[in-house]
């Protein structure tokens, strides 16, 4: 008796260490869609070569991949900022509060023509609903609804809130607050992936004024730097705890005049807005691919993703 019992357990230990061995079920669906996304992602590059064994300069008529070159158009109520590709060069000209839709386009074809770039990420400093001008800006000229920009700039454009662009070029994961401090006040949240543009800079915030009013640049101009400075510490502390996010990121060109950083805010770069405007095109998802964590893990997804994941310091200049 004692030596049936004896092989069982026998039995039963080489069973759980078989059980250990072999890979669960949610390990091989992981594994098979990691060989599928490699198999996937040579497949394309494939695709993407021209005759010569080079990448194709553009994409083809009707074809469903990126665009190689993407035209990213950072519109504020101060100036234009636009580059092409990951590598271009940056260049910017002066908008301001007389600059219409039709103005705008004619500064970016003295920069760039069409045969540059293969598509167009545009932000706009306004309400955008399902990629489309919704409202006139409040900053800007008249003539932006209802424009079209890709019979204007002869590609395909995407349109999107110039905050959400930048919010989604600073995202790193997790929940997350974004304040631009430029001309006005752009937000955004993106909470676990999914991107909400807001509005906020117009609500009312005290003493009769919006929040534009006072941390926008006719605050700055208002309060002189030193309660400006304060006025941001509150605003952004109070919308942080209110929409409970893990962090706030502040951008804008006024951004660098802070001394101090709220906690858990950092800045934001102005690259992070041409970041977004390339991410525009190449991230169809909702939420986002690296959205569905608020720890590290969400930061190495992004890097993986070929977008650095380190904070950035605001370099002068930006709207």
């Amino acid at each position: 008796m004692a030596g049936k019992k004896k092989a069982l357990r026998q039995a039963l230990r080489r069973k759980e260490a078989a059980a250990r061995r072999k890979p669960a079920a949610g390990q091989k669906l992981a594994a098979r869609g990691t060989r599928r996304a490699v198999a996937r992602y040579k497949e394309v590059a494939r695709q993407n070569e021209g005759r010569g064994g080079r990448k194709a300069a553009t994409r083809a008529p009707g074809s469903s991949s990126v665009p190689r070159r993407i035209l990213v158009l950072d519109v504020g109520g101060s100036h234009v900022k636009l580059r092409i590709g990951k590598r271009g060069t940056p260049q910017r000209f002066a908008s301001g509060p007389k600059m219409s839709a039709a103005k705008m386009v004619k500064g970016v074809r003295k920069w760039v023509k069409p045969d540059q770039y293969d598509a167009v990420s545009m932000g706009y400093p306004g309400l955008v609903f399902r990629g489309r001008i919704a409202a006139e800006p409040y900053n800007l000229g008249r003539g932006w609804a209802g424009f079209d920009f890709e019979k204007a700039l002869g590609r395909p454009v995407r349109i999107i809130n110039d905050a959400a662009m930048q919010a989604l070029g600073s995202y790193v994961g997790g929940r997350m607050l974004f304040i631009g401090l430029g001309t006005g006040m752009g937000a955004t949240l993106i909470l676990d992936g999914i991107i909400e543009p807001m509005e906020l800079g117009h609500l009312p915030y005290k003493r009769g004024r919006t929040y534009e009013e006072f941390i926008g640049e006719r605050g700055l101009k208002r309060l002189g730097k030193k309660k400006w400075r304060k006025a941001v510490d509150e605003v952004v502390t109070q919308l942080g705890a209110a929409f409970e996010v893990d962090y706030m990121v502040l951008g804008g060109g006024n951004a660098r005049l802070l001394k101090k950083l709220p906690k858990r805010a950092r800045l934001g770069g102005n690259d992070n807005a041409m970041i977004g405007g390339d991410l525009l095109w190449r991230t169809r998802r909702s939420p986002l691919p690296w959205g569905r964590t608020s720890d590290a893990h969400g930061a190495q997804r992004r890097g993986m993703d070929g977008i650095a994941s380190t904070p950035r310091n605001v370099a002068e200049g930006s709207n």
